[in-house]
């Protein structure tokens, strides 16, 4: 099936083509006829599917076909509301390239950036607006914008702004929008929680559940390196004198961690640049777009880059550290690979890690394949040990190299001493079976 055949409107089909798109992707071949009902959607689709498409063209072509007044082009006619920046800009810019031949004006409003050219262009009139919650709800205060008259409302990631704690703030919102309109809800995941907030918002819906988040696409190559955390700088080094390496996403855990990456991989003549939730919206958008025009190799990211970042035929994703619950990892994995291209994902796991790792082979249901021949493979074998101290809250840490042996589990008595709890052995479902 190809785009021309959903019923899409020329002008629409005039703008896909100019970008190369003449197939639909299983998420939009089943959301685009839906939304061109006039039906609620739920729609279940992991990262990388597409589902970006899947609302915006059915959005421009159903206000396209609407015959309003004067009057009525100065209200906001579709909301679509998003956890983050990123992926406010992105979806700002997917309406304006769906709809370049419409005359229909999009507006995108987040927050972390002055608002006063963001309050400009809403007063020229807007008929799509994009808005991450904070800023709108800010704006929505000031009385600088109104969504009583919205006819179609979009939820995007809603299971990330349940993660980010913005369910609140939407509803918020939601409170504020008209009782008769339609509504468009997509979530990777469906935790109760957003089932039960999909239920009080959505009438009669159409359910589309496409590759759940559990599965990796298969165009994906995975990758494992068991490595030294003391060593992962000096692995990814070594990996990136791979010069098929064209493009990298490397995920750290922390901010910090991505902040001390990108100045270890500077000190050895490897340019990188990194965003996270500390950086000006300034900084993070110019690294974007320096990722994104190619003029940068390497871009280190936090889980706030894990969804949304739509970046063409990004080579490699790299897990400099695993991520703490095994459904990011394919949230991160998904940014390579789309659009049926073959992507690389490559793993680096130290022995504190391989508990997470059993996680994210278990969800996915397949093992990574194991990289065995490189310069520094896995050593330190033993876990760190924690030791409760008498003092509540406080906790001594024994190194695998200390006195206290890294086989053992102890208990600290009232007399202050030392005494063997229980022996333990942390190795994984992978460790024993070898």
């Amino acid at each position: 099936m190809q785009f021309k055949d959903l019923n899409i409107m020329p002008d629409i089909i005039k703008a896909l083509e100019k970008e190369n798109y003449d197939i639909p992707t299983p998420i939009q071949e089943e959301a685009i006829p839906v939304v061109l009902s006039g039906r609620d959607l739920l729609g279940c689709a992991q990262t990388g599917t597409g589902k970006t498409a899947a609302f915006a063209i059915p959005t421009i072509q159903l206000l396209r076909e609407a015959k309003v007044s004067h009057q009525s082009r100065q209200n906001i006619r579709a909301l679509v509301v998003t956890p983050t920046r990123e992926l406010a800009l992105q979806i700002y810019e997917s309406f304006n390239t769906y709809g370049k031949f419409t005359d229909l004006k999009c507006c995108v409003v987040f927050g972390g950036v002055s608002q006063k050219p963001q309050e400009e262009k809403l007063k020229l009139g807007v008929d799509i607006l994009v808005a991450t919650p904070g800023r709108l709800l800010a704006l929505m205060d000031q009385k600088i914008i109104n969504i009583e008259h919205i006819k179609i409302f979009v939820l995007d990631e809603a299971d990330r702004m349940l993660d980010m704690g913005f369910i609140h703030d939407v509803k918020r919102i939601i409170a504020k929008t008209p009782a008769k309109k339609q509504t468009l809800l997509f979530s990777a995941t469906m935790p109760p929680d957003i089932a039960r907030l999909a239920g009080t918002i959505l009438k009669n819906p159409a359910k589309i559940e496409i590759t759940p988040v559990s599965s990796t696409v298969d165009t994906i190559k995975q990758y494992l390196y068991f490595v030294d955390k003391s060593n992962k700088k000096d692995l990814l080094l070594h990996i990136l004198e791979d010069k098929n390496i064209v493009s990298a996403l490397v995920f750290t855990r922390t901010k910090h961690g991505a902040d001390r990456l990108m100045r270890q991989l500077s000190k050895n003549n490897v340019r990188a640049q990194a965003i996270h939730g500390d950086k000006s919206q300034g900084a993070r958008q110019n690294a974007l777009n320096n990722f994104k025009n190619k003029t940068l190799r390497i871009l280190i990211a936090t889980d706030i880059a894990a969804r949304g970042i739509d970046i063409d035929e990004l080579t490699h994703v790299i897990n400099f550290d695993l991520p703490d619950t095994p459904e990011t990892y394919v949230h991160r994995i998904g940014r390579t690979g789309r659009a049926g291209l073959e992507g690389t994902a490559i793993s680096f796991c130290d022995f504190d890690e391989k508990g997470q790792l059993d996680d994210i082979e278990r969800l996915i249901g397949k093992r990574l394949t194991e990289i065995k021949d490189h310069p520094y493979p896995l050593k330190n074998n033993f876990p760190a040990i924690k030791v409760v101290q008498p003092r509540r809250g406080a906790v001594h840490t024994a190194s695998a190299n200390s006195a206290v042996s890294p086989k053992k589990k102890f208990r600290m008595t009232a007399d202050g001493t030392l005494k063997e709890k229980r022996s333990f052995n942390k190795f994984s479902s992978r460790d024993k079976k070898r």
